[in-house]
C-alpha cells in the first residue's frame, strides 16, 4: 500500500483555499492551460504556497509561470522575479565551475585531491575530484548528527573535526551522499581561479548566462524579492512531527559550505542558465558537457543514485538514466528540482518555497504535455514486463487477466510481475481515475502475491474506493493475518466498523 491516508489527504485537499491561477510571462506553446489546472491541483495536495515553472524547448524559453504565494505572513503573490533558494542544486554549478577548470588546462577531473590540496588524511589523497563530485568518495560527513555544520560556521574548526573521523566506506564502493567534498571543491576552484569560488562562480556562470537575480544567499541575508521557506514539519524533541499547515524553515549556510548549497535564484534565471550550458557558451567543448552529465560508476560497474527515479549521479548532476527520455536532474532541498532532457531538447525547471514539495516527483508529468508517450496514462515509466501485461489488456479487457497472463506466460515461462509494480501500476490507474482498471490490476496482484499483505491492504482501499466496503472489510482482514502490525489496515476496519 502506496497511499496510506488517501482519504485524510482528499478531505485535506477540498478543505484548502483555491490557489490563483498562473501569471504567465510567456506562452508560445499549449497545453499551458492544462499544466496550469495539473499544478494548482498538485499545490493544493502537496500545500505549497509558491511555486515557479518554466518550460526551455529547442533552446527557448517557451512558457514562465507564477503560482501562488512567495510569503504566507504578508499574503504577498509569487511573481517573476520572486527569489528562491536553490539548495543543493547549487552542486550543479560547482560541476560546470570544475570543468571549466578543466577546459582551462588547470585540472583534470581524474586528479587525486592530493594534487590540490595539502594536509589531507591519508585515506583522503587518493580519492578524485570526479569521486568527490559524484558522491562515491567515502568521505566522512561534515554535517552532524542534526544535520548541522560542524564547526558552528568556523571553516578551519569544521575541516579539523572531520579530518579526524573514519571513512565512511571504501572509495567507489556505493554511493553516499556527502558534503564534505563540496567544501573541498570549493578551495580547489579558489585555489586555482586566484578568486573565491562564489566570485568565480558569479563571473563565469551568472554574469554569462545573464542570471541577473542570481545570488549566494540564505535565510539570515536580507534578498529583495525572496520567497523564504516553509516546511510541514517541526522538531519535537528527536523526532519531527508533521503539522497541518505550512511552518516557516530556516537555513543558514556558512560562506565555506556555499557549494554545496548557497545560490538563491529565479526559474527564469535557472532556463536561462540551462540555455547557456547546451549552447556553448559555459563550457567549450561537447565532450566536456558528456563528461559532467555521465553518471559514475561504482566499483562493481553499477551506478547509484537517491532512488529508482534519479538513479545516477554524475559530476554534481543527479541523473534519471533509462532508456527512455533519460534526463539530467539537480534537486535542491526536496523544493526545488529541474529536469534536462537532452535527447528530445527540453528542459523543465520547477522551484517552490516549499521543503518537501518534492518536484522531482512530478516533473516527468509536466514533460508529459510536451511529449505525449511520456505520460503515465499512455504507459510511460511502467517497467518492460508491466507494459506487456498492460498492451495485453488494452488488446483484450481489463477483465480478461488471468488469459492475458496465462497468454504471456505460454510465450516467455520465465516472465514474472513483482508486487511492487503492480501495486505501483494500480494506483497510478487511480490517480487517472481508471478505477476499474485500477481495482482489476488491485486483484491480479493479489492472485499473484497470495501472501502479501501489502497487497490485500491495497485491495481493501480500492473496494473502499469504489464503495463495496463488504468487500474492502473482507480484504483488510486478510491483510491483517497476514501481517497483523498493518496499522492502515486496523484503522480503515475501525473506521468501518464504527459506520
Amino acid at each position: 500500500m502506496i497511499l496510506k491516508h488517501y482519504f485524510a489527504t482528499f478531505i485535506a485537499v477540498l478543505a484548502l483555499p483555491i490557489l490563483s491561477i498562473a501569471q504567465q510571462t510567456q506562452s508560445q506553446q499549449q497545453p499551458s492551460n492544462s499544466i496550469d489546472v495539473f499544478v494548482n491541483r498538485l499545490m493544493q495536495q502537496r500545500q505549497i504556497p509558491g511555486l515557479q515553472l518554466t518550460v526551455v524547448r529547442d533552446g527557448k524559453i517557451i512558457k514562465n509561470a507564477n503560482y501562488g504565494s512567495a510569503n504566507l505572513e504578508y499574503s504577498i503573490k509569487t511573481k517573476p522575479e520572486t527569489i528562491f533558494s536553490i539548495n543543493s542544486i547549487t552542486k550543479a554549478f560547482v560541476g560546470v565551475a570544475i570543468m571549466q577548470l578543466a577546459e582551462d588546462g588547470k585540472l583534470k577531473v581524474t586528479d587525486p585531491l592530493s594534487l590540490h590540496l595539502d594536509s589531507l588524511p591519508a585515506d583522503w589523497q587518493k580519492v578524485t575530484l570526479a569521486q568527490v563530485l559524484s558522491h562515491t568518495s567515502g568521505l566522512p560527513d561534515i554535517l552532524d548528527a542534526d544535520e548541522q555544520v560542524m564547526g558552528h560556521g568556523v571553516e578551519q574548526v569544521a575541516l579539523d573535526q572531520v579530518k579526524k573521523m573514519p571513512m565512511e566506506f571504501k572509495t567507489g564502493d556505493r554511493f553516499g551522499y556527502n558534503q564534505t567534498g563540496y567544501v573541498l571543491l570549493g578551495k580547489i576552484i579558489t585555489k586555482l581561479s586566484g578568486v573565491l569560488f562564489t566570485k568565480y562562480i558569479e563571473d563565469r556562470q551568472f554574469k554569462v548566462a545573464e542570471m541577473k537575480l542570481t545570488r549566494f544567499g540564505d535565510s539570515y541575508d536580507v534578498i529583495p524579492n525572496y520567497a523564504g521557506a516553509y516546511t510541514m514539519t517541526r522538531q519535537v524533541g528527536h523526532s519531527f512531527v508533521r503539522n497541518s499547515s505550512p511552518g516557516v524553515a530556516y537555513m543558514q549556510f556558512p560562506e565555506f559550505f556555499r557549494t554545496a548549497a548557497g545560490i538563491q535564484s529565479t526559474a527564469t534565471d535557472m532556463a536561462n542558465w540551462i540555455i547557456a550550458l547546451t549552447s556553448g557558451k559555459l563550457l567549450k567543448h561537447q565532450n566536456s558537457l558528456s563528461t559532467l552529465w555521465t553518471p559514475a560508476q561504482l566499483n562493481n560497474g553499477k551506478i547509484g543514485g537517491f532512488n529508482q527515479l534519479t538513479n545516477g549521479y554524475a559530476l554534481g548532476w543527479p541523473t534519471v538514466t533509462r532508456d527512455e527520455h533519460p534526463a539530467v536532474a539537480p534537486v535542491g532541498g526536496g523544493r526545488s528540482a529541474f529536469f534536462i532532457y537532452p535527447k528530445d531538447n527540453l528542459s523543465i525547471v520547477v522551484l517552490s518555497n516549499l521543503m518537501g514539495a518534492n518536484p522531482d516527483r512530478f516533473i516527468d508529468e509536466i514533460a508529459g504535455y510536451y511529449i505525449p508517450d511520456m505520460r503515465e496514462s499512455n504507459g510511460f515509466g511502467l517497467p518492460p514486463v508491466v507494459k506487456k501485461l498492460r498492451a495485453g489488456l488494452l488488446k483484450a479487457g481489463f477483465n480478461n487477466t488471468s488469459q492475458v497472463i496465462a497468454n504471456l506466460k505460454k510465450a516467455d515461462p520465465t516472465i514474472e510481475f513483482h508486487e511492487n509494480d503492480l501495486n505501483n501500476w494500480g494506483y497510478q490507474l487511480l490517480k487517472q481515475e481508471k478505477n476499474k482498471e485500477a481495482l482489476a490490476i488491485f486483484t491480479l496482484n493479489t492472485t499473484l502475491h497470495p501472501q502479501s499483505a501489502n497487497a490485500y491492504d491495497s485491495l481493501g482501499e480500492m473496494q473502499e474506493i469504489m464503495g463495496n466496503n463488504k468487500e474492502a472489510v473482507i480484504n483488510y482482514k486478510k491483510s491483517l493475518s497476514l501481517n497483523p502490525e498493518n496499522k492502515n489496515a486496523g484503522e480503515r476496519l475501525s473506521a468501518l466498523s464504527a459506520n
